[in-house]
């Protein structure tokens, strides 16, 4: 009853202050006035219950009084609330409402009074204050009694208050009567104590010595106080956080202020009063032993095995000390050593309470308690101080040093509470407690500073105004501390004690056993010694000493012993590793079945719940491996907790694994399951075994590397596991876990704190921009696949829910680094919105596998793929928004590129020379629009590198005006190449190239400016923006000396040789720089291109030797493209896996080498041209020799990074299979990056013209028949090589021909497979199953595959025969109509305005907003198709030098 009593009132007092503080918020009120109901009817109960069973009809009659008191004032309260609510600015109702919730706390504070036994302890309290003003004189009257006396009375008294302080505690956990018992007797022992003190005062020959016994005798009063005050708040609520502990502090206190008393008082002989203090303090610290249920200090497991340690050794040589000087007689050095001998106790007493306590909540049938936001009790402690020091301020008998220690008083003990007001405030996330706890301070730090005002006055003249002033001064500041004390006395603000299992309770005894028996046996030592240092004569008692010290001697090994054994987690350890071990076991014996295909399948439960059973227990381990990892480095106490949870989830894991195996039909993937769950377990193993060697122990700094590596193996087990089951899973439909990790990532979106951002928005920007384009590629391939190849939707769902994952990682970190604020919450809602319509796609991409031929339920895919793609336009506007400028640096990238891919193929078709002029034009009719074009883009350039420094939106106009300024100078080069003639493929090829290492500037300069935006001058990436810039002006300068030098046939090989050198120095910084390659190739790939160095080498001494301008040319042309692509699979193939430090620096210094001697050969050829002389031809063997050298060491290093599985790269077979592999990869990177991003447009109004669908079909049956006569023509050709003799028949080697080793026929039928899928998708598109983008894409690989057909024939066929013509001639009409369809698209595309598509806003605002998104859109649409455009360049170059083996077979 007495503890429902106390949590009514704390129920009351809550809704109380929120009455006081919200008065003006409807909600917060209403809340609390329907908590004050059920409190007060709690209290009721329990008040009547008080009342019943008290035999004093007084009491029950105050207790009854007492609570309808409570019961009346809560019904005004509630009154003046609803008045304070109706007239919310009315300062009348606001002060009534403050004093009617004022006496309801004193109502309160009266009621819980009323408790049997807590009105004895407040008479005790009274008392004792009544007493101690016995002290508040100037000076004592001598003292009547002799000194042996006074001291011996004082001795005893002393004694007895110790006693009575240890019955109080006792008291606190026994009944209500057992309390009030003991603060009575502890209240007259504190008189006669006191009486006995003063008379001991009065011994004193000194003003100040009588002062300092006063001094004492008040801090043992302070102390007494507070001891009743714990005892009164322990017995009350024996729960509250930490009351035992300070109630066993206060009972400490009052030892130490009365050992310092008897130090200060009496004249024993020396050694006898140390030895009476450390008795006392003994006997006070005894407590902490008994059922150690919250902490004692702050030290971990490991600090308190520390802390026994030392104090073992500090106690073994003091108990020697005492032992040795009691033998001597050396009594002050005796006393010394008992002194130390008890600190060292009472430290070694302390650390085991703490390790027991620690041992007890580590049991994982325990838990820990958690520390609150305030310290109630030690806000009760300042109250009670303040009111007591208030008391003596205003007291007429106070002196002037009595006035000054009450005001240092009051000041210590308001700043601590304002201290502990401002760190609540700061932890608290409640906005009403933060306000009302930055109020509560403010009053008390004013209140305080107007009494420190009147105190000075005070000091200055003990008037008795002034002495009134300070009472009215002290009044304001007991209010508002009390007021504060109420409000911390909040349930909501305590602390939650540890709960201890009876499990944890017997892990505790053998530490507390021995603590006890330590305890025990050093106070009969103690006592001992006390004897012996009077008679130190006494053999027996030698005898009993040296028996006492074995005693504690063993007792302390004991508990060394005990603790160490103890160590919290060790136990759990032991027993997690014996269950993960059967685990292991059983998974081994299913492996054994599975292998001798006797697996038993589990009929009692369906496949996909044994999918998902595994997928969350596997997850559950995964989130398990930080905890473990963090408590095995630091946190003792959580380890067991987290070891058993880890174990328990094993025997569940291991089931449904052996569940999943047996229900699967494929006897690899059976294995695969099983072996992956036997190493999650092996690797669980070992994370365990580390985590018990370092034990949670901070200092075990050895450990810490062992527990990294295991919780990292342990991670790459999860994955391993969780990636097969996805495929398993993706492969029946069954996509819970790809929606549950879809699900997961979009809550790690919603966590309070992100992690630290390591970058800047920009760099997220653009790795949002990049998986956000992933996602949308990968749902329009589900589109196509949904028709096509449903089988291949899982894996397109695993890889959507993998791009999600990191897109919503580096989305958080966008949004945290986004600036304004609005923004970055904009960035995250629409992840998460685009997070949803991922997990309906995964979700139907699932459906439809189960049943692929449901129509609805593809038609619901189709719709859902829509929705993700235009999500991704919203999170990208979203981005644009955070950073307008640096968005649009990304689009200008990505157009950029698009234009350098679309340049590649200009390159392929300058090569194959169809490349012809259009109308008759010469060179001179496009070289002035070169040039000024050139310019403008210089111009862009200057405005690109300033737009960093200034605005966003300068910086977004600089960016799209380079964009489209490199566009059109592309387009004028192109023009001006073909106006050259296909005559001089070789000149077109520099030109082309000058504005390509243009593109590629401007590329690099963009991508800079992109990460200088928006800093200092000083910061890195502002060196590198200079560094770009400094190369864009000197590509731009290059490009127009070209285009000067282009017709002048006595110079343009000069000039191409030169531009040659430039870009390989540029290639060359970049193959230098420490960037990682994003893909790595293989050692083969890197031997496979020297062979272009070699060739390269050889035409460059023989156009040295010749200094004919045309061999330069060729020479330049070669070089860059063989220099190129040397050095980029020279730095993919060093970090091929595996590839050691070693062998990747050789790699990377020899491929640095080989650069280095060509440039030098390239530059003696270049001294050549300007004076031909033989000496210096003759050095050109030497030049070469370097490069042969150069190429001989990079093989070398390139066979090492293959280490024993190298193979011969000249094997026709590993060409064969080589190839094979790295066609598939292209044709797969091809057909992913060419799905588009635009929705499919809104079926047309039956009144439109068909023009479109007219013009696709008339293109594509031009294109087909085209074909058709190229094959034919291919055919012929074929049989007149072979007829010549050029070309044999079936070729008995890969490398018999240099180009394609199947001849014309294998070049023609690529051409005819591109028309076949040309075709299709224009049928598809006319249908409206297809995107404009695909047709374009399809009709390009035609003219690709064209340009390879003519390549392959030039290179054996006579150029005049009429083979050649006809093919020529089929060529070019394949060219053409492949540019017509691609016009058309292009047209149908982009350049109509289909007012069908779209609803138009009327009103103006939300117009002009629609035209521009609309725009937007456009733009962004037409830079993904240039980055397709860039991917098939890169594809179709790679086919351009070999082709697949299987095409050769087909041949033969």
């Amino acid at each position: 009853m007495d503890l429902k009593i106390d949590v009514s009132q704390e129920n009351i007092q809550r809704p109380l202050n929120v009455f006081i503080k919200c008065s003006q918020h409807h909600y917060h009120t209403s809340v609390a006035a329907r908590e004050t109901a059920q409190a007060l009817k709690t209290l009721a109960q329990a008040a009547r219950g008080v009342a019943a069973s008290t035999n004093d009809p007084e009491a029950a009659h105050a207790m009854l009084d007492s609570a309808r008191d409570v019961m009346e004032g809560s019904a005004m309260l509630i009154q003046e609330a609803k008045q304070a609510l109706i007239a919310p600015g009315d300062t009348e109702s606001q002060q009534r409402l403050a004093q009617v919730a004022k006496a309801v706390s004193h109502s309160l504070n009266n009621c819980v009074n009323c408790l049997p036994g807590q009105k004895d302890v407040d008479v005790a309290l009274k008392s004792i204050g009544e007493a101690s003003k016995k002290l508040l004189v100037d000076s004592l009257p001598p003292s009547t009694k002799p000194f042996q006396e006074a001291q011996s009375e004082l001795n005893q008294a002393a004694a007895d208050l110790n006693q009575s302080a240890g019955e109080v505690v006792h008291a606190t956990r026994g009944q209500s009567g057992e309390l009030a018992a003991a603060s009575g007797k502890f209240s007259d022992d504190f008189d006669e104590f006191l009486d006995a003190g003063i008379e001991m005062a009065g011994q004193a020959q000194t003003k100040e010595d009588q002062m300092q016994v006063i001094g004492n005798l008040k801090n043992i009063s302070m102390a007494s106080s507070k001891l009743l005050l714990a005892a009164k708040s322990l017995s009350v609520d024996p729960g509250a956080p930490n009351a035992k502990n300070l109630l066993a502090a206060a009972a400490r206190a009052v030892t130490e202020s009365i050992n310092q008393l008897i130090m200060l008082c009496t004249q024993q002989a020396p050694g006898q009063k140390e030895c009476d203090n450390a008795l006392r303090e003994l006997e006070t610290v005894k407590g902490m032993l008994e059922n150690p249920n919250e902490p004692v200090s702050d030290l971990s497991y490991f600090d308190c095995i520390e802390s026994v340690m030392e104090n073992s050794k500090v106690l073994g040589e003091s108990m020697a000390g005492i032992s040795q000087n009691a033998k001597t007689g050396d009594l002050p050095a005796f006393g010394e050593c008992v002194g130390i001998a008890s600190k060292a106790l009472c430290g070694l007493t302390e650390a085991a309470a703490q390790a027991a306590y620690l041992v007890g909540i580590s049991d994982p049938n325990s838990q820990a308690g958690h520390q609150g936001l305030v310290d109630p009790i030690q806000f009760a402690r300042a109250n009670q101080a303040i009111q007591m020091a208030c008391q003596n301020l205003v007291d007429p008998g106070s002196s002037p040093s009595q006035v000054l220690s009450a005001a240092t008083i009051v000041a210590k003990h308001t700043s601590a509470l304002c201290n502990a007001c401002r760190i609540a405030s700061s932890k608290t996330a409640n906005p009403v407690a933060k306000r009302h706890f930055v109020q509560s301070a403010k009053e008390v730090a004013n209140s305080t500073a107007n009494l420190v005002k009147t105190i000075k006055a005070l000091d200055g003249d003990f008037s008795e105004d002034n002495r009134n002033k300070c009472r009215i001064a002290t009044t304001p500041l007991i209010e508002a501390v009390e007021n504060l004390t109420a409000f911390a006395s909040n349930p909501e603000f305590a602390s939650i004690p540890a709960q201890i299992s009876s499990e944890g309770s017997q892990a505790q005894e053998p530490i507390l056993v021995s603590a006890k028996t330590m305890l025990e046996s050093s106070s009969y030592l103690i006592r001992t010694a006390r004897s012996l240092a009077i008679n130190p004569k006494d053999p027996p008692t030698w005898s009993v000493l040296a028996g006492h010290s074995h005693t504690v001697s063993d007792s302390i090994k004991s508990l060394i012993t005990s603790i160490r054994d103890k160590a919290p987690g060790q136990r759990e350890c032991d027993y997690s590793i014996d269950g993960i071990n059967r685990c292991i076991r059983d998974i081994e014996q299913a492996s054994l079945a599975a292998v001798s295909q006797s697996l038993a399948t589990r009929d009692d439960i369906s496949v996909e719940a044994l999918q998902e059973q595994l997928t969350s227990v596997v997850q559950e381990i995964g989130h398990l491996i930080d905890p473990i990892a963090t408590a095995a480095r630091g946190e003792a106490a959580q380890l067991g907790h987290k070891v058993t949870q880890l174990a328990s989830y094993f025997e569940p894991l291991i089931l449904a694994a052996v569940g999943v195996a047996s229900k699967m039909l494929d006897h690899q993937q059976q294995m695969t399951v099983l072996d992956q769950t036997k190493t999650l377990a092996e690797s669980a193993l070992q994370m365990l075994y580390a985590a018990k060697e370092g034990g949670g122990n901070p200092k075990a700094q050895h450990t810490h590397d062992a527990i990294t590596e295991a919780a990292q193996l342990m991670k790459e087990a999860v994955d391993d596991i969780m990636v097969t089951l996805n495929e398993a899973a993706s492969e029946v439909g069954l996509v819970g876990g790809m929606v549950d990790a879809i699900a997961e990532a979009m809550s790690k979106l919603d966590e309070g704190t992100p992690p630290e951002p390591k970058g800047t928005f920009v760099d997220y920007q653009t790795t949002v921009v990049k998986y956000s384009k992933a996602i949308a590629v990968t749902a329009q391939e589900m589109m196509t696949k949904s028709v096509t190849n449903p089988e291949e939707l899982g894996g397109l769902a695993s890889q959507m829910t993998t791009d999600y994952g990191h897109l919503a990682l580096q989305g958080q970190m966008a949004a945290a680094t986004a600036e304004p604020e609005e923004i970055g919450f904009q960035i995250r809602t629409r992840v998460q919105d685009l997070g949803h319509g991922c997990i309906f796609l995964v979700q139907k991409a699932g459906a439809l596998q189960v049943c692929p031929t449901d129509s609805y339920t593809k038609r619901e895919l189709i719709e859902c793929a829509r929705s993700v793609t235009e999500k991704v336009s919203l999170v990208l506007s979203a981005l644009q928004a955070g950073n307008k400028g640096t968005q649009a640096c990304i689009t200008a990238a990505t157009a950029v590129s698009g234009i350098i891919a679309d340049l590649d193929t200009t390159i392929m078709f300058a090569t194959a020379g169809t490349l012809n002029a259009e109308n008759g034009e010469t060179f001179a009719d496009h070289r002035e629009n070169i040039l000024k074009t050139a310019k403008a883009l210089v111009e862009d350039t200057k405005l690109l590198v300033s737009g960093a420094a200034s605005t966003p939106d300068k910086l977004a106009q600089a960016a799209q005006s380079s964009a489209a300024t490199i566009t059109q100078l592309a387009e004028v080069v192109k023009l001006g190449a073909a106006s050259l003639g296909s005559n001089d493929p070789e000149t077109q090829v520099v030109l082309i190239n000058a504005i390509k290492d243009v593109a590629k500037a401007l590329s690099d300069l963009i991508g800079a400016t992109k990460g200088a935006a928006s800093k200092p001058a000083d910061d890195p990436s502002m060196y590198q923006l200079k560094g770009a810039a400094k190369v864009m002006v000197t590509n731009v300068t290059s490009l127009l000396k070209t285009v000067k030098a282009v017709e002048d046939e006595a110079t343009r090989g000069t000039r191409a040789l030169e531009a040659t050198i430039e870009y390989i120095k540029q290639e060359l910084t970049v193959f230098q720089s420490k960037d990682i390659p994003e893909k790595t190739s293989s050692p083969e790939e890197s031997i496979r291109m020297t062979k272009g160095i070699t060739m390269a080498t050889a035409k460059a001494v023989a156009a040295g030797n010749s200094c004919r301008q045309e061999d330069v040319i060729a020479t330049a042309n070669l070089s860059r493209k063989a220099v190129s692509d040397m050095l980029i699979a020279c730095k993919q193939a060093s970090f091929y896996p595996d590839v050691s430090e070693e062998v990747r620096t050789r790699a990377l210094r020899y491929g640095t080498e080989c650069t280095l001697g060509y440039l030098d050969l390239l530059e003696h050829v270049l001294v050549i041209l300007q004076k031909p002389t033989p000496e210096l031809k003759h050095q050109l063997a030497a030049f070469s020799k370097r490069v042969a050298g150069a190429v001989t060491e990079l093989i070398q290093a390139a066979e090492a990074m293959k280490g024993t599985e190298w193979v011969d790269p000249e094997d026709p077979t590993v060409i064969a299979e080589t190839e094979l592999l790295g066609a598939a990869a292209s044709i797969e990177a091809a057909a992913k990056k060419l799905e588009q991003l635009k929705p499919r447009a809104k079926p047309k109004q039956a009144d439109e013209t068909l023009d479109f669908e007219e013009q696709i079909l008339e293109a594509a049956k031009s294109i087909a028949a085209a074909t058709s006569a190229l094959v034919k023509s291919a055919s012929a050709a074929q049989r007149e090589l072979v007829a010549q003799g050029k070309v044999g028949s079936i070729p008995a080697n890969a490398a018999d021909d240099g180009q394609w080793s199947q001849g014309l026929i294998s070049a023609a039928r690529m051409v005819a497979a591109a028309t076949s899928s040309l075709c299709e998708a224009a049928n598809a598109s006319v249908q409206g199953h297809a995107s404009e983008e695909k047709l374009i894409s399809s009709a390009k690989q035609v003219a690709a595959s064209t340009a390879q057909l003519l390549v392959a024939c030039k290179v054996k066929a006579d150029q005049d025969s009429e083979a050649m013509k006809r093919l020529q001639a089929a060529g070019n009409a394949v060219k053409r109509a492949s540019d017509n369809l691609v016009r058309a698209a292009q047209k149908a595309a982009f350049g109509k305005a289909d007012d069908d598509d779209v609803v138009v806003k009327t009103k103006f605002v939300g117009g002009i907003a629609q035209i521009i998104a609309a725009q937007e859109e456009m733009l962004k649409k037409e830079r993904e198709l240039e980055e397709a455009r860039k991917k098939l360049a890169q594809i179709r170059q790679q086919q351009y030098k070999f082709l697949p083996t299987e095409l050769r077979e087909d041949e033969g």
